[in-house]
């Protein structure tokens, strides 16, 4: 069976940016999985899956485009010091998970002065060109579990949007066991 529309997938997969560094990989035994067409992944991927068959590899390139959009300047906000606890160490490149109408997304301190913080709700690889080694593992029709898995889901693993569409937690451990882990 090839990967279509409406078809159960799961796949091992090693993340790396441009410059090589590996931003994330699957757990050996417990491959992504997705159904297709139902924003689970990032479009970009999803694409570059498609035809693909149980036991096919492939080299994927994804521009940031159909990945997680580009850095957006509307997403970074300066907000009042007060918005966080007095007794808080706020510092530069700390992230805190907020919680949207949407889902959680990451916020990730840009500055800080005395009165106000400044903040990027932009997803960490927003603007970034990303490098995916894959291998299919499984491909077939899903089981009802799969589907109510995949609504329960919300926005599994690089669902394509950006913070303003909601969905925006970043990346990591969530993203492998299928929760709401990008955005």
């Amino acid at each position: 069976m090839k990967i279509a529309a409406n078809t159960f997938v799961a796949i091992d997969y090693c993340l790396t940016l441009d410059s090589g560094e590996e931003i994330d990989r699957s757990q050996a035994g417990q491959p992504l999985t997705f159904i297709t067409g139902t924003g689970q992944i990032i479009p970009g991927l999803e694409k570059a899956l498609t035809g693909m068959r149980t036991g096919d590899t492939a080299k994927v390139t994804v521009e940031a485009a159909d990945a997680y959009g580009p850095i957006r300047e509307d997403l970074v906000h300066e907000v009042p010091k007060t918005h966080f606890p007095a007794d808080a160490d706020i510092q530069p490149g700390m992230a805190f998970q907020a919680e949207g109408p949407q889902g959680p997304f990451m916020i990730v301190v840009q500055t800080v002065t005395d009165q106000t913080v400044t903040v990027d709700l932009n997803h960490p690889m927003a603007g970034k060109r990303l490098h995916f080694d894959v291998t299919v593992q499984e491909v077939r029709e899903p089981a009802a579990d799969d589907l109510s898995a995949a609504a329960d889901a919300g926005c599994g693993c690089g669902c394509g949007g950006d913070e303003a569409d909601g969905c925006g937690c970043g990346s990591g451990d969530a993203e492998k066991k299928g929760g709401c882990g990008c955005r």
